[in-house]
């Protein structure tokens, strides 16, 4: 069989000079479609599932949250391995697919079973809830909003917060490969209703009264309509909160003479802030905010924080002129240097390997044809990466080094050399 290929290269050099380029062009088109990254993602093909439970200890959040969710999604396809984390308010349940399956299938599946262990928890306690759509290594783009010089004392940590979260991130979302940005730092800005015990007791309502006034006079509510020829009137109450006096004016209930009674008067109602748990601090002295970008899993590393990149530089003209968006890790950075070394390698490699093909044979055209080797071997390693959804990354493209092994090949040209040269000695 070796024989008849060799035959048919020889007497079929146009059809092998067409497949050549064929195999130059699509290691080329190859090369551009990879998601290029630093380093390969290990991460095993997961899910992890999310339930907040900020009233339940570590012990009732296991048996009340998490061993249902278990229960639930234990006998899934393909599933690999099942674990989990629960703790002080938290439950976090990790599902392992085999790698053949596809992740949003996966977490169709998840969600499935996810209706079932919800009857299983108690109402009130949590809902559970899947991460985001990334890995490991999806943190590609960090960054701190201060306030300029001179103007520290302008804004206060919780209105960089808002910023943050109302502007910044509002305006990152829908960027393409972008799984999620978390914010960090500051005060989380809340409307807070801080009740008085002793108006409570003095006036008999209970904090559950609280609670559902406020629930039940924060909704619209939308009605039939009114035919008046040649209009239609639309019938709806508005009813949602737009103003702190929205909140002091509205009723809990009334008391024994008719008289209602109103939040502000068993309330103080003002900004607050969410309980914090730590402190992000800019060069050991500001009280910063931040954010971090989460790549979307199998997105290219490169162009995502290209991306990022163009949008804030129109978010940054949306924010006050006395407020920096300041980026302290870009994947970018890292990405160049490893892109940039494993180029510098392959090519003094290429080229020492050229010069000694050409030094030890003694032909300067057999060692071009043996070198012709090194650039086809990487195009079509290029070309399988991109079949197989291999990232490029110091590990598979250090691995290319391989092609720069060119032992079949001067074995071939050798003995080429070697027969042409005794066939020149009999015609002689």
């Amino acid at each position: 069989m070796l024989d008849n290929i060799i035959a048919f290269s020889i007497k079929n050099k146009f059809i092998i000079g067409l497949m050549t380029f064929a195999l130059v062009v699509w290691g080329v088109w190859s090369a551009t479609k990879l998601p290029i990254d630093a380093l390969p993602d290990i991460t095993n093909n997961q899910v992890q599932i999310i339930t907040l439970c900020p009233t339940l200890a570590g012990q009732e959040v296991e048996q009340l949250v998490t061993y249902p969710i278990e229960q639930s999604i234990a006998n899934l396809p393909d599933l690999e391995e099942l674990r989990s984390i629960s703790r002080f308010g938290l439950s976090v349940v990790t599902v392992v697919f085999d790698d053949k399956v596809d992740i949003y299938f996966a977490r169709q599946l998840i969600n499935e079973k996810l209706k079932e262990a919800e009857e299983k928890i108690p109402k009130g306690i949590g809902t559970p809830e899947l991460a985001p759509v990334s890995t490991g290594l999806g943190e590609v783009y960090q960054y701190i909003i201060h306030p300029k010089k001179g103007s520290e004392s302008k804004y206060t940590s919780m209105d960089l917060r808002t910023m943050q979260d109302w502007i910044v991130a509002r305006q990152l979302y829908g960027t393409p490969g972008i799984a999620e940005v978390n914010s960090f730092g500051g005060q989380l800005k809340q409307y807070e209703v801080a009740v008085n015990p002793d108006r409570l007791i003095a006036m008999g309502i209970t904090i559950p009264e609280i609670f559902n006034a406020l629930e039940k006079n924060n909704e619209n509510t939308g009605g039939a309509y009114i035919d008046k020829k040649p209009n239609a009137y639309f019938i709806r109450g508005v009813g949602l909160i737009g103003s702190f006096d929205d909140i002091k004016n509205i009723a809990v209930k009334n008391n024994p003479n008719g008289i209602p009674i109103l939040i502000k008067d068993v309330a103080e109602v003002q900004f607050g802030s969410a309980v914090r748990y730590g402190a992000l601090t800019y060069n050991g002295e500001v009280d910063a905010v931040g954010g971090v970008v989460m790549m979307l899993k199998g997105s290219n590393s490169a162009d995502v924080v290209i991306r990022v990149k163009q949008k804030m530089i129109n978010i940054q003209k949306s924010l006050p002129a006395d407020i920096v968006i300041e980026p302290y890790l870009d994947r970018t950075d890292l990405v160049n240097r490893a892109i940039s070394t494993v180029e510098t390698n392959l090519l003094e490699g290429a080229l020492i390997v050229i010069f000694v093909l050409v030094l030890f044979l003694g032909n300067f055209r057999a060692g071009l044809i043996v070198a012709s080797a090194i650039p086809l071997s990487m195009l079509f390693a290029l070309g399988m990466m991109n079949l197989f959804g291999v990232s490029a990354n110091l590990m598979s493209l250090g691995a290319i080094d391989f092609g720069l092994i060119v032992d079949g090949a001067v074995i071939v040209v050798e003995a080429t050399m070697h027969h042409l040269g005794l066939r020149k000695g009999i015609g002689r």
